[in-house]
């Protein structure tokens, strides 16, 4: 049986436990020539997503939001000022109609504010309302801590590595990719 690299199965492939491991394994039985390598880091970064998403979620089920939701008031926060809804899709990954849906539900609970352009109709600008605010800034504290305990069984100078080697990927990704598609 073959690991990563198409080399020999060392121990520390045979004695990994997640989840991952075993869909590996799988696959090395059913082809022993195939490298799985892509499979063991790729397959990794996805199950971590999904787990830390669920995780992270948690405090946005229980103030009524979804993540999409969560993201608009958040890119609204973090820049500080009014953006418009081609901007918000742009800042979240999202097409235009997802924003727009989105926008409408967040308007009705008082999240945040259109106001039309001044000088052109049909550019809205959109802006947090206090309440927005104050929900995303009760709900960011959360998660933040929730994501510093996940990492603190790892080294310091191993999450700086890890940071590093996932900005790397990122960014290839993205310059290959172009935007990620909503």
């Amino acid at each position: 049986m073959t690991a990563t690299g198409g080399g020999p199965m060392t121990a520390q492939d045979a004695t990994r436990s997640d989840t991952v491991s075993a869909v590996v394994r799988q696959w090395q039985a059913v082809h022993p020539d195939l490298d799985t390598g892509p499979m063991e880091i790729i397959g990794r970064v996805n199950r971590c997503a999904a787990l830390l998403q669920q995780a992270e979620d948690a405090p946005l089920r229980r103030a009524g939001l979804s993540r999409p939701e969560f993201d608009l008031l958040g890119a609204l926060r973090r820049t500080g000022h009014e953006l418009t809804p081609g901007e918000l899709a742009r800042e979240t990954f999202s097409s235009g109609a997802a924003v727009t849906k989105r926008l409408k539900a967040l308007t009705e609970r008082g999240l945040v504010e259109r106001r039309g352009d001044t000088r052109d109709r049909r550019v809205a600008h959109v802006r947090l309302t206090d309440a927005g605010r104050d929900l995303v800034d009760g709900i960011l504290p959360e998660q933040l801590a929730y994501e510093t305990s996940v990492l603190s069984g790892i080294d310091p100078a191993h999450r700086d590595e890890l940071s590093d080697l996932l900005a790397g990927l990122l960014s290839r990704l993205e310059g290959r990719l172009g935007a990620p598609r909503p």
